[in-house]
């Protein structure tokens, strides 16, 4: 029998960065690999994972990282797929994007506009959507490599507002909706990344997720 294919779309929160060793997280630890041992041998968990990825913006510092114009390859490529993953915003909080929370929640809009056009026009509505915040950035950290590079003051703020936004949005675009925010936060080694325990802990939430929601 064909296994189920869940695709898990982010940024390094997906890839499993370790913000200590900054390497990347052993594969069972992270929490695409806790959500694979927990589905069994029935389901495909589909890591894509891609470190600097933002929803749709270029970034011309960092290179190819605009999530928007791969979305759909990377749909048509790991197709058939019974539940789509989204976990992105945490790169565009960056300092030389300069957006608000509703800057950030637009790209999100524009982002899940094409992903469910393609899955109504393309898939016959048959790919079901989790949403998901992602965890808070800049509320630990202090003094880190990555504090110049995300204005911890203000991505401390931008970041708590993102959980509402995305919340309408899963609503317009009948998407399940989970807060990142509520369940982890990000390790004081860098105060972006989330280490292997909370990995752990939001793998176990995601599939408790998938389960009650009926995605699965």
């Amino acid at each position: 029998m064909e296994k189920k294919r869940i695709l898990c779309f982010g940024d390094s929160l997906t890839w499993g960065y370790d913000p200590e060793k900054r390497s990347r997280i052993e594969e069972n630890s992270r929490w695409t690999g806790v959500l694979q041992t927990l589905l069994g041998e029935s389901y495909k968990v589909v890591e894509e994972g891609h470190n600097g990825r933002t929803i749709a913006t270029d970034d011309p510092a960092e290179g190819e990282k605009n999530g928007l114009k791969y979305v759909i390859p990377c749909i048509e490529s790991q197709s058939p797929l019974e539940v789509m993953i989204i976990m992105l915003g945490t790169n565009d909080l960056k300092r030389k994007f300069s957006y608000c929370s509703m800057d950030i929640a637009g790209e999100m809009q524009i982002f899940l506009e094409r992903v469910q056009a393609h899955n109504r026009f393309r898939m016959n509505d048959k790919m079901k959507i989790l949403l998901i915040s992602p965890p808070l950035v800049g509320t630990t950290g202090k003094g880190s490599w990555l504090e110049d590079c995300f204005d911890f003051l203000n991505t401390q703020k931008v970041s708590a507002e993102l959980a509402t936004w995305y919340k309408q949005l899963a609503e317009m675009y009948g998407c399940e909706f989970l807060d990142a925010a509520k369940l982890v936060s990000p390790s004081p080694a860098d105060g972006v990344h989330i280490d292997a325990a909370a990995h752990r802990k939001l793998g176990q939430a995601i599939y408790e997720k998938l389960h009650e929601s009926n995605l699965l």
